[in-house]
């Protein structure tokens, strides 16, 4: 179809001929329409959001369960963005899910949002570990675009008051005492 559209006559509706720079022309404006009316995420965005009331959402669990952020009110949130097709996302969930053992009791909620087109994928890899967070499905990628997300692993720390109060780009060893000390400090009671 592209190969029709750049030839280099071809006949629009009208029935004028269009030369292949018209063509050309046209392709390149729909491109730059496109691109800077787009909602990508870009990797300063995601710094927005430090300091400021975590968006709300609701997903999906891999039960077909809804969880909403909202309703984790005056608890600590640790929500991680993954994808079963990303090796760093993959090292880093025992870790994770050490660092939701330890600190569940505490109050400290952890949400595995997996990006994965297909829920499939994820349950398929998840049968083969045992994991303690909670996972949750973001195949629309609607909730990851809210948090500004373009990496991954991307994660968000959230306090008590409802805040991202840090986030983390990239793989993490989310039982460093660096870590321990941020979830503390997120675990501190709500104002």
């Amino acid at each position: 179809m592209l190969r029709i559209f750049l030839s280099k006559q071809m006949r629009p509706l009208s029935g004028n001929f269009m030369t292949m720079r018209t063509g050309m022309r046209l392709v390149l404006i729909l491109l730059t329409f496109f691109l800077v009316t787009a909602e990508s995420p870009s990797p300063w965005g995601v710094d927005e959001l430090v300091g400021k009331k975590a968006p709300d959402f609701t997903l999906k669990d891999l039960a077909g369960g809804s969880v909403s952020l909202s309703s984790m009110k005056g608890k600590a949130v640790l929500v991680n963005f993954w994808a079963t097709w990303c090796p760093p996302c993959r090292d880093e969930l025992p870790s994770l899910s050490k660092l939701s053992s330890i600190y569940k009791s505490k109050g400290l909620v952890v949400f595995a949002v997996a990006t994965d087109k297909r829920t499939g994928d994820v349950q398929s890899f998840l049968a083969k570990h045992s994991f303690t967070f909670q996972t949750l499905a973001d195949p629309d990628l609607k909730t990851s675009r809210m948090f500004r997300v373009f990496s991954m692993p991307t994660s968000f720390l959230i306090d008590r008051n409802g805040v991202v109060v840090k986030r983390y780009l990239g793989e993490e060893e989310w039982d460093s005492p660096e870590i321990r000390k941020d979830i503390e400090k997120a675990l501190a009671p709500a104002k």
